[in-house]
Order: C-alpha cells, then sequence, then structure tokens
C-alpha cells in the first residue's frame, strides 16, 4: 500500500481483525472497513490490513506464529502502531507489544483516543476522562511504568498527557471526583431540560449511526452552527436549537452524540449526562445515511443502543439522508414509501423541510389533550403558554373571558384544569 507524502508524518498502523470461527468473512471486513476509518479519523494512515480466521488465545489472541509473522511485516512497512478491532486484555497488549516492538491499541481504546480529541466542552471533557480512566483501570495491574506509554500519540491522548505515573487509588479517586462533577452536570442538564419543556412544544433528540449527517441536518432545519466534518464522531458535545413548525408551534431539537457498532460500555455509561437527552426526549429524528451499502446495519445498531438506554419505546421519525449520493431513482421511491414515519431529504442540498416538519407535528398529536377552555382576558400570560403548548383551533373573546379549544402538551394540561369548560 502506497503512502502520500502527506500522509508521511502520521503514525503508520497496520490493522488486525478476527474472524471467529462460523462467522462470515464479510462481517469482520466491514468492521475492518470501519477501523480503518476510525483510525483515520484518530490520525494514522493504514499501510497494511490482516484479518485473520482464528480462534482467540489468550497470550496473543491470533496465536504467536501468527504475532511473529506480524513482526516481520510490521519492520518491513516500517509501521509503528498495530491496531485490533476487538478488545485485548493488560497481558495480551503486553505480549504483544514486546514481540511487534510497536505500540498495540485496541478498538476501544481507538474510540477513546478520537474522542479525548474532540471533546470541547468540560462537559465532554469529564466524560471522556472518566471513560477512559474506567478502561485505565483494571489494565494497570502489572503493567507499571508501561502505561506511561512515553512519545505520544494514538492510546496517549487525554489523561495520560497530563498524569503519567497513576496508581490505582489515585485513578479510583480521580473516578470518583469525575463521577461527583457528572452529578452536577446531570443535575444542571435537567434544570435547563425543565426550562426547555416550559417553553417548547415538544422536546426532539436527533440520533443516528456516526457520519449519518445529523450536525448538517440540525444546521439545515434550525439554522444552527454546529460543527460538521466528513469523519467519525465529528460532533460530541450536544447542539440544541429552536425550531418553529408550520402550525406555529415551537420544538427544539438536540443532536447528540453518534453510536458506532461496538459502542464501548465504558463509554456509554460515562456519557449517559449527555445520552440523557435521548432518554428524556418526546420524540427522536433518527438520521440514517441512506447511500451506505449497510444502511440496515447502521439502523439496527442505533435501535440495539436505544434499547439499551431505555428509549427503545420513543415515537420514532426516520430521516434518510444524503439522496443527493444516490443515483438509483427507483431505491428512491423505495425509501419514500418504506413506511409513513420516514422522509427522505439531502441535509446539504435542502431548502425545503417542511414534509418533515409536518411529519413531526403528525407524530406529536398522540402526546396531545384536546381542551376547550374558558380564561379571563387579563391572564394573558397563560393564553400565550397555551399557543405555545398546543395548537389553538378555535379562541373567541367575549366580554371579560376568553374561549380556546386547543389540543395541547399532555405535560401542560393539568395546569389548564381549572378552566376547563365541563
Amino acid at each position: 500500500m502506497r503512502v502520500s507524502v502527506e500522509e508521511s508524518e502520521r503514525e503508520k498502523a497496520i490493522l488486525i481483525g478476527i474472524v471467529p470461527p462460523r462467522h462470515a468473512r464479510f462481517d469482520a471486513e466491514d468492521s475492518l472497513d470501519e477501523l480503518q476509518e476510525l483510525a483515520r479519523t484518530a490520525g494514522a494512515v493504514t499501510v497494511h490490513r490482516e484479518l485473520q480466521r482464528h480462534r482467540p488465545e489468550p497470550r496473543y489472541l491470533i496465536g504467536k506464529g501468527k504475532a511473529e509473522s506480524l513482526a516481520r511485516l510490521i519492520a518491513e512497512l516500517d509501521a509503528n502502531l498495530a491496531i485490533f478491532d476487538t478488545d485485548l486484555t493488560a497481558a495480551q497488549v503486553r505480549n504483544l507489544e514486546r514481540l511487534l516492538d510497536v505500540k498495540v491499541v485496541d478498538r476501544t481504546e481507538l474510540i477513546l483516543d478520537i474522542f479525548a480529541q474532540h471533546a470541547e466542552s468540560r462537559e465532554g471533557k469529564i466524560q471522556i476522562e472518566l471513560a477512559q480512566l474506567n478502561y485505565l483501570l483494571p489494565r494497570l495491574v502489572g503493567k507499571g511504568i508501561e502505561m506511561s506509554r512515553l512519545g505520544g500519540g494514538i492510546g496517549t491522548r487525554g489523561p495520560g498527557e497530563k498524569q503519567l505515573e497513576y496508581d490505582r487509588r489515585r485513578i479510583r479517586g480521580r473516578i470518583a471526583k469525575l463521577n461527583r462533577d457528572l452529578v452536577a452536570v446531570r443535575r444542571s442538564r435537567t434544570q435547563q431540560r425543565k426550562k426547555r419543556r416550559r417553553d417548547v412544544a415538544a422536546l426532539i433528540s436527533i440520533v443516528g449511526y456516526t457520519n449519518a449527517g445529523k450536525s448538517s441536518l440540525l444546521n439545515a432545519v434550525a439554522s444552527a452552527d454546529a460543527h460538521v466534518e466528513a469523519a467519525l464522531f465529528a460532533t460530541l458535545d450536544p447542539r440544541t436549537r429552536k425550531v418553529t413548525l408550520p402550525n406555529g408551534l415551537e420544538v427544539v431539537l438536540t443532536d447528540t452524540v453518534g453510536f458506532i457498532k461496538k459502542l464501548p460500555h465504558t463509554l456509554v455509561a460515562a456519557f449517559r449526562a449527555t445520552l440523557e437527552e435521548v432518554v428524556e426526549a418526546d420524540m427522536l429524528l433518527m438520521v440514517v445515511d441512506a447511500s451506505h451499502p449497510l444502511m440496515d446495519q447502521h439502523i439496527s445498531t442505533v435501535r440495539e443502543v436505544l434499547a439499551e438506554l431505555g428509549a427503545a419505546q420513543k415515537p420514532v421519525i426516520t430521516v434518510y439522508n444524503k439522496r443527493d449520493k444516490i443515483t438509483d431513482a427507483a431505491f428512491l421511491d423505495r425509501l419514500a414509501r418504506r413506511d409513513d414515519s420516514s422522509v427522505v431529504v439531502s441535509a446539504i442540498y435542502d431548502t425545503d423541510f417542511r414534509a418533515l416538519l409536518e411529519l413531526i407535528m403528525d407524530k406529536l398529536k398522540p402526546l396531545r389533550q384536546e381542551m376547550t377552555l374558558t380564561v379571563p382576558q387579563e391572564e394573558t400570560r397563560l393564553i400565550a403558554e397555551i399557543h405555545r403548548h398546543g395548537e389553538v383551533v378555535r379562541e373567541e373573546y367575549m366580554d371579560s373571558v376568553v374561549r380556546v379549544k386547543a389540543n395541547v402538551d399532555v405535560a401542560f394540561a393539568p395546569k389548564l384544569a381549572k378552566y376547563r369548560d365541563e
């Protein structure tokens, strides 16, 4: 594999995938494709890919003979990084690094490294450091100073740069401190959601496989300024924007971290404060890269993560994105007719998202309650809230009162109980 001049200063990685017995090679190839994209996002250039059909063994995972063969290949290609498409034990990392004579990183550590690069907010940095420390702690046993991995590069960012010789006691203390900080973050987020819920008709979270175009959709629909980049996990910190629907109702859209196959459990646990935006949402927009050959597998992965979060039963609108990359008109037509809860868009080129906004309106109806109210005219603030939290069907001013018929949010309805006509 030829390496360009521009790539010459980046870490040179070989990728190693495992095909377990009785598993399809195609699935492993796809996973290795994704690992290569992850490596690129982290800043490495792939100089070789190796797919090994082998029953995992405890010392080297791939067997000593295969490991020795890889060591010769690494020397020939002048590679300095080996990335495994599976989780490794501390002993396996230590044994492989000694035999291969290069830094060894597994899939989870690679993903954590990408998150460490992209976290910008204080909240994001807290969450990624917590995930990294929870990953490192069980791997400290017997490794000692080797955990410092002097020299920089992939696998060394985040807490490793700030404190190279953490011992287990200090790590546990730091983890406890970060968990306390996250409690404060979650409390703050809860208060923010309560405030937003008072001001708008619904909270809607944008979810999807990483790089499906979630941030681009938020930008297009809400004229936001979320960071957009053709890379995995380009956006980690949630962005929230207010959107006005065609019927005048206001909703809040929140962009969340992208999902991925084999998403590390340490990451799901650490980012639970952010992912609560999904759990507490009234509705989900699942953005799908319709041009990706593994579109349906990506949808399955997203649904699995939603189930893990306890959000599988929420109303979902599927947004098939990137139609500008699809030339098969028949395929686009089939997508549009898949079900009555989906739309096909291009977040980059479309300027009219009325079909999506109308579908959101339609999906909100089950969350509404029809009420006929008599409200004193002087309660102008309450009348304004009825307009904000519901769809007014009829409004009549009579003497000192206002007769209102409206479909209002179920959560807002108890506040109107005393004004309801019998």
